[in-house]
């Protein structure tokens, strides 16, 4: 095969330990004892000797978002190689947590590294939101994340915009330690929040990101393809 035909497609030298492959794959260099929890079914291809199995603990964590309304199905990557991840062909977002807490939601978690504290928690204020469920996957320490995203998000540094305020919809995924309330604009109720049908908003200040994705259709798109 001439090799000029495929120069743009191969992937080049690792920079990091989690990296995108283009916009809708996520890159993750494996190591013995460097484990990675990752969404069942995510993987698309992978270089050298990775395993998967299904992790009792990481199970029973999931069971426990199913019973909440948020299903985290995972699996267990453990190996040396590299791991090559996507999910419909949804964007991906890699993140470098530094001592750091995010919430995300159950639907855009893709993977992240297994000595990351994560579970399933209660988000306040979500109550208000027609459609939106009360609980999320929270993440905290210091490695890596991998979201999804339904088309190319914004990440907004809430730190330099002062309150920023986002379609509950729309929402990925926050810094925990953001001042977090509902917002309602009585005076554009029929203009705003196409995916709430309300004028109903998420109001993020104090320091810290926002992941907001360009579609505010709250539907798992996955059950839909595979229903």
């Amino acid at each position: 095969m001439d090799q000029r035909m495929i120069a743009g497609f191969a992937p080049a030298a690792p920079a990091a330990r989690m990296e995108n492959h283009g916009p809708t794959m996520a890159r993750i260099v494996m190591q013995t004892g460097s484990d990675v929890f990752a969404r069942t079914g995510s993987m698309v291809a992978y270089e050298g000797y990775i395993q998967y199995e299904s992790n009792p603990a990481a199970l029973r964590q999931a069971i426990a978002g199913r019973l909440s309304g948020e299903s985290v199905p995972l699996m267990k990557c453990q190996g040396d190689g590299l791991l090559y991840l996507a999910d419909y062909g949804a964007d991906v977002v890699c993140l470098p947590l530094q001592n750091d807490n995010i919430s995300v939601n159950a639907t855009n978690v893709l993977a992240f590294d297994a000595h990351l504290e994560w579970g399933v928690q209660r988000v306040k204020g979500m109550a208000k939101f027609a459609g939106q469920g009360l609980f999320n996957i929270g993440i905290s320490g210091t490695g890596w994340v991998a979201v999804t995203s339904r088309g190319i998000p914004v990440v907004v540094d809430c730190g330099s915009a002062g309150e920023t305020c986002v379609d509950p919809d729309a929402l990925v995924a926050w810094s925990t330690g953001l001042e977090m309330k509902p917002k309602r604009s009585f005076k554009a109720s029929s203009l705003i929040g196409r995916g709430s049908g309300e004028a109903f908003q998420l109001a993020f200040s104090g320091q810290g990101f926002v992941i907001v994705q360009p579609n505010e259709d709250s539907t798992d798109r996955r059950g839909a393809q595979q229903n």
